[in-house]
């Protein structure tokens, strides 16, 4: 007589003997790392079998994802395959091709990889292997978003929803034909030079071939941390951000708790990355356009910028920061020179430790007529295009203040963290 289907318990415990502990993220990447270093030496001995063997291991270990271990370890395998690659014959390449289809390993991977690009099909065509073509990531989120405009959902809606939660008032701002929603395109490279300028952190990491540099923004705010997000997957060419997060102990933060640095970050060939030299940022701007320059001014003002009113004195002001004794300190007086070619005057004030160019008045109002279309910051641009209403006699001053005050998003400083995640089911299929 045959046995009666396990009860919950027992198949519990079965499933508890036959399953292995799963590794932690930091247990995972010390694996990968060995290894590594182990499939470098086999390289170095010229031995390509041990070298087919631990790729292998590090493909079913997912080494290679760089969502699960982290570009930098990512790429080093991506290395130790492409070097393996150069050293095979046609026989052995053909052995590696065929291995790493039957361990699911995409076309594109490998193009990239083998530094083949599109011709690893004429590779594949030649072994005789088929790998059938994913349906890609762009694809599926494009079906996504069919199906639910279908049921009645749009970026518009997705973009509005998001601003409703750090309590900004869609529905009166639109009364007065502000379009909250235009801040999420149009991302050219004089705005992310502008953020290279102020936000934007970038050094060069090391690996065993070639230099990478991680280009990473840092936030504690909430707004900025959705809008970070996004401007780093415009710019990824994979279309993949890492994202870490860490305690904030800079020294003004140092007795508020619970404060989460939230980090956005990519990793760049050091050979396409123009922009470790200032020299080169700044022989950059000096050739640029107007409409160009006030690009990376907005940029500049999304980053360590500030738009907003000075009730006491009933005027708008824009402020940039910068540290009084860093490199990006002449940013301020390259963004100085530019608005004098502009006609709109500017001052520079210095404490002992901190530098900010300031525009008042009526030299505001022109500096907020041209950014207005360009600053991406949700918050910065509805107030920009509020205070020129406001200046114009679109709205009054009742309608303004009521309107241009937003205690909650003031609440968002510091909550980067939980506003990530609150905006996440908004802002899923795009990133």
């Amino acid at each position: 007589m045959g046995k009666g289907p396990m009860t919950n318990k027992e198949g519990q415990e079965l499933s508890n003997e036959v399953s292995p502990p799963r590794p932690t993220q930091a247990g995972r990447i010390e694996a990968c790392r060995e290894m590594i270093e182990e499939a470098m030496k086999c390289l170095e001995n010229n031995d390509k079998q041990c070298t087919m063997r631990l790729i292998e291991e590090l493909i079913k270990a997912n080494c290679h994802d760089g969502k699960l271990v982290g570009g930098e370890i990512a790429n080093h395998v991506r290395d130790a395959f492409h070097e393996l690659w150069r050293i095979s014959d046609n026989k052995t390449r053909c052995e590696i091709l065929s291995l790493l289809k039957n361990l699911g390993v995409s076309r594109r991977w490998l193009g990239d990889a083998s530094g083949s690009g599109g011709k690893i099909d004429n590779w594949l065509k030649k072994c005789g292997i088929e790998i059938e073509r994913r349906t890609t990531k762009s694809k599926i989120i494009k079906d996504i978003e069919s199906l639910m405009r279908e049921l009645g959902w749009s970026r518009e809606i997705m973009c509005k929803e998001v601003l409703r939660l750090i309590g900004i008032k869609v529905d009166e701002i639109e009364e007065h034909g502000v379009n909250v929603c235009d801040w999420i395109t149009n991302i050219n490279e004089a705005y992310f030079v502008g953020l290279v300028m102020s936000d934007i952190a970038d050094r060069v990491v090391r690996g065993k071939k070639r230099e990478y540099v991680k280009v990473s923004l840092h936030t504690t705010d909430g707004v900025s941390a959705v809008l970070f997000l996004i401007i780093l997957l415009h710019f990824s060419q994979t279309g993949n951000v890492g994202i870490s997060f860490n305690w904030d102990d800079t020294p003004e933060r140092r007795d508020v708790k619970d404060i989460v640095t939230v980090e956005f970050y990519v990793y760049v060939r050091r050979e396409k990355w123009r922009w470790l030299n200032i020299e080169e940022i700044i022989k950059y701007v000096k050739t640029l356009d107007p409409e160009d320059i006030v690009r990376v001014i907005a940029g500049e003002v999304d980053g360590d910028g500030e738009v907003y009113f000075h009730f006491a004195n009933s005027e708008p002001r824009i402020k940039i920061s910068a540290c009084k004794k860093c490199t990006k300190r002449i940013f301020l007086d390259i963004i100085q020179e530019a608005l004098l070619k502009l006609g709109i005057m500017s001052r520079i004030y210095e404490s002992e430790t901190a530098a900010e160019l300031e525009v008042h008045g009526e030299d505001a109002i022109k500096l907020l007529r041209l950014l207005a279309p360009h600053l991406h910051h949700p918050v910065k641009r509805i107030r920009a295009m509020l205070m020129l209403m406001h200046h114009d006699g679109k709205i009054d001053h009742n309608t303004f203040k009521e309107l241009y005050e937003s205690e909650y998003y003031e609440l968002k400083r510091g909550r980067a963290l939980e506003f990530l995640a609150r905006a996440a089911p908004q802002a899923h299929t795009h990133g």
